[in-house]
Parts: structure tokens; sequence; C-alpha cells
């Protein structure tokens, strides 16, 4: 196959099939990208606080949490979420793209934590002294202290973190929930073509991620000169 035959391709399958593309399959990558995330992050914090919980049995099961998150495949997880757990749990009842989205968000907290645990550690220790010679609590000075300034550093690796969920949400086309892949599928299905669609969906991923790699390289630039 020529190249001028597969751009005619292309450009017939976005003339006929542009909604399947931009009205389906990029907002409902972005909505699960962003529930992931932002609940990632909220679940990340917690899990990070417990793992600093002064009671041995709350930071070994949150240690064993972690580790079998991040030691398990992604789609191993998003499977066990889709079709396990609602086994489970049937009281609720939930879609199928809200069972992929908390995996999502379960595998993002995992990673995040550790994100946050860094950014906790690389704050001086100095300063929670210092705090706690105020008469500030525990609870205060992480909140007021710690917190606010680990925020500021790991701001470009929580933007790193979003740009893998965005990929990562291709492998929910698994199970059919309408994202890009999702959009792949119904396209390769109706035109028996594979390569043409595939370009279509790989430019919309680039289009995606790369205005948010420079957003989050320039991000990091700022931190480094902030810190100099």
């Amino acid at each position: 196959m020529d190249i001028g035959t597969i751009i005619n391709n292309i450009i017939d399958i976005m003339k006929k099939y542009w909604r399947v593309f931009l009205l389906e399959g990029i907002p409902t990558t972005l909505e699960l990208t962003a529930i992931a995330v932002l609940l990632g992050a909220l679940l990340g914090a917690v899990v990070t606080m417990l793992k600093r919980s002064r009671f041995r049995i709350v930071r070994f099961l949150v240690s064993v949490y972690v580790e079998v998150i991040r030691g398990t495949p992604i789609l191993l997880q998003l499977t066990i979420f889709y079709f396990v757990v609602p086994e489970l749990l049937p009281f609720l009842d939930l879609s199928a793209f809200m069972w992929v989205a908390i995996a999502l968000c379960i595998n993002s907290s995992a990673y995040v934590s550790e994100v946050f645990r860094s950014g906790i550690q690389a704050v001086d220790s100095g300063q929670a002294e210092a705090s706690r010679s105020l008469g500030m609590s525990k609870s205060q000075t992480m909140l007021r202290i710690i917190l606010p300034q680990a925020i500021r550093n790991i701001l470009p690796a929580l933007g790193n973190e979003f740009i893998m969920i965005l990929k990562e949400t291709s492998l929910a086309s698994t199970f059919f929930i309408g994202d890009l892949m999702t959009s792949y599928k119904k396209v390769n299905g109706a035109t028996y073509l594979n390569l043409e669609p595939l370009l279509i969906v790989g430019l919309i991923y680039l289009c995606m991620t790369y205005p948010l790699s420079k957003l989050v390289g320039a991000l990091e630039r700022k931190m480094a000169h902030g810190n100099k």
C-alpha cells in the first residue's frame, strides 16, 4: 500500500467517522484521565499519610498495598475491577466506565503516594523541628509547613503521572468503554482498515500528550531555576 492510498484512506475515515474520534473517543479519554488523576492524587496523599503512621500494622498494610499495585500489571487490575469486584460488591451499581476509572485511580494512587513521599522527604527536616519549637502540633506542621513545600516540589512529577495515565487509558478499550482506542476498534470493524485508524488515534494521543510534556518540562525548568 502506497503513501497516497494511506493518506486518502485517512481523509475518507475522518470525513465519515470524525464524530467517533472527536465527540466520543477524546471526551471519554479525557474524562477517564481526569477522574483517575484527581482521585488518584487524593488517595495517594492519604496513602502517604498512612504510611507515616505511628502504628506499625498500618504502615505494613499500606506498604503491602503499594507494592501489590506497583508490582502487578495494570491490565490485570483493570480486569479484576471490571469482572471480579462487581461480583463481590453487587450492591454497588456502577457502570463499566466507573469500574475502569476506579481501577486507574487505585493504580495511580500507589505511584502518586511514592511521589508525595519523596517530596516530603525533600523538605528540610529542620523546618519541621522549628515549627514544633513554635508550638505547632505534628499535624499542623505537616499541613501548614511540609505539605505546601512538598506539593511545590512534586508538581512536575504529578504532571508526568497525568501524561502516563492519559496513555494508559488506552488499555480501557479492552472493555469497550468508548475511549480513543475503542474508537479505533469501531472504525476498524466498519472499514476493515488497521493502519489508517491507528495512525489517526496515535496522532490524537500525540496532540494531547506533546503540549502536556512541554508544559511539564517548562515547569521543571522553572522549579529548578527557583531553587537556585
